[in-house]
């Protein structure tokens, strides 16, 4: 990997969700169970050191809303006098680092916390935040994936639940309204999509949304099915989210560049269409699954969504796993 590459990765923080890329050897051949398992669990450490020196990057919005890249998936912040609202929690060993860049934010404490799904990257950091005041609220499939180890079958590894304090106290079905810092924020489950437990978060007067993993920005997305994911339900999310946002609308995905708006969600979605299309034409044709890898179904959108850990060939794994 080049020092490029890894500073890229660095800088916008590794994510467990891309930890399916460690099936994928160096030499561009597949592993076997066993060696991706130890791959896997090499990386999800790599992960982890990555998080644990990485510089957060702040981006400031608007409307005291702002994203912090470096941990994880990028966390939203909303500042005021009702205390810091987080929208995610990034990876624990990154508490140094989000602590102070959450103080240059302002002395408010941190108050609220929302978990957008239940994967590491986006959970790692409940606990710290919630020992320093910040009450937990996810939706209610996210507290069950929390509370029992999770295996991945994409990765073939288990992911141990948090202590009881890294579990939310606070959780909902469908739909929750809250009142903070003089925004009106909307949290709203989707159906399967990346998971089973993805929501999305609304900050209606400054026209923010939070759409999480239902959106990778320039990069090709995780779709955990051992969860619920499913390449329909990341469609379906994004035409939720197209439907739901203006040009004027700021769109933070769940990673890649932390700051979008609705033309990249487009692109990302008819990307995520279009792979579609070609890996399902090609399966009715008969073909395996190796045969439609080698076809490349993805070539036409590998420039611009290709060269991060989720590579074209693990992504058409995906696809193919789902049509």
């Amino acid at each position: 990997m080049s020092s490029t590459r890894n500073q890229t990765m660095s800088r916008r923080g590794f994510c467990l969700c891309c930890a399916g890329g460690a099936a994928f050897s160096a030499t561009g051949a597949w592993l076997t169970p066993r060696a991706a398992f130890a791959e896997a669990r090499g990386l999800v450490s790599l992960i982890k050191d990555s998080a644990a020196v990485s510089p957060i990057v702040t981006h400031k919005l608007r409307n005291n809303i702002s994203v912090l890249e470096g941990s994880g998936g990028n966390v939203a912040v909303l500042t005021g006098p009702d205390g810091k609202v987080l929208v995610d929690a990034g990876i624990g060993v990154s508490r140094p680092q989000m602590t102070k860049a959450l103080a240059d934010l302002g002395a408010d404490p941190v108050t609220h916390l929302i978990n957008t799904h239940w994967h590491f990257d986006h959970t790692d950091g409940n606990a710290w935040l919630n020992s320093v005041g910040a009450k937990i609220i996810a939706q209610e499939n996210t507290l069950g994936f929390l509370a029992h180890v999770q295996r991945v079958a994409d990765w073939d590894y288990n992911f141990v639940s948090p202590p009881a304090n890294g579990l939310p106290s606070e959780v909902f079905a469908s739909e929750r309204a809250l009142s903070l810092n003089g925004q009106s924020i909307n949290l709203k489950h989707y159906s399967p999509a990346h998971t089973d437990s993805d929501i999305s978060v609304t900050f209606a007067e400054a026209d923010v949304v939070h759409v999480a993993d239902t959106f990778w920005n320039g990069v090709y997305p995780f779709i955990d099915y051992s969860t619920g994911g499913s390449i329909d339900g990341m469609i379906a999310a994004s035409d939720a989210n197209l439907a739901a946002t203006t040009d004027k609308t700021i769109i933070i995905p769940g990673h890649g560049q932390p700051v979008s708006n609705k033309a990249e969600l487009q692109q990302f979605r008819d990307m995520l269409v279009g792979v579609r299309e070609n890996v399902a034409a090609l399966k009715r044709q008969g073909r395996s699954r190796d045969e439609i890898v080698a076809a490349k179904p993805t070539a036409a959108f590998d420039a611009r969504f290709g060269n991060w850990v989720i590579d074209p060939g693990f992504f058409t794994r995906l696809v193919y796993e789902g049509v």
